[in-house]
């Protein structure tokens, strides 16, 4: 919930979207859905994610961390811009998660579904320490870290179920 009134929260997040920090921390736009923007953004970050499948898993990390630094200073700026730490429209941090999530499951339809379900649950839930974590670090870090680690549970999981599989 914002605690800015209504109308001014929407101004910052049209000028936010007029700016590339913005736009990206936004999701593209995917942010701005009136319900569930964190799971809005994942789906979008999904659809992204496709070139993913075709990579080896060390050249999809490298992409991922690239994403990550850049999402540090992405984040703090949206934050800055919209006046307040974790906005609920910043989304670029779900990008980064789900593609750390499919960069290191197989490229099968329902291996990306379990991604999908498996890194929300932990992004919703935020089981300690991504909780404890949230709540002490701020800045571009502290919204990308949570959903790097809500990512790591989804990897554990999965790749616990994939030695059963593969």
């Amino acid at each position: 919930m914002s605690s800015l009134p209504a109308n001014e929260d929407r101004e910052r997040l049209k000028a936010a979207m007029a700016t590339p920090s913005g736009f990206l921390a936004l999701g593209l736009g995917s942010g701005l859905s009136p319900k569930a923007p964190g799971t809005a953004g994942t789906a979008m970050g999904m659809v992204l994610a496709l070139p993913l499948g075709g990579m080896p898993a060390w050249a999809g990390l490298v992409a991922v961390l690239v994403a990550f630094v850049a999402g540090i200073w992405i984040c703090d700026s949206a934050c800055r811009q919209l006046g307040r730490h974790d906005h609920g429209a910043i989304v670029w941090d779900e990008f980064v998660g789900i593609w750390l999530v499919l960069a290191l499951v197989p490229f099968e339809w329902i291996w990306w579904i379990a991604a999908f379900v498996l890194f929300r649950v932990f992004d919703i839930v935020k089981p300690w320490p991504i909780g404890w974590l949230d709540r002490r670090v701020h800045g571009g870090l502290g919204v990308m870290l949570d959903d790097i680690l809500a990512a790591a549970y989804a990897v554990l999981i999965l790749r616990i179920l994939a030695g059963f599989w593969y």
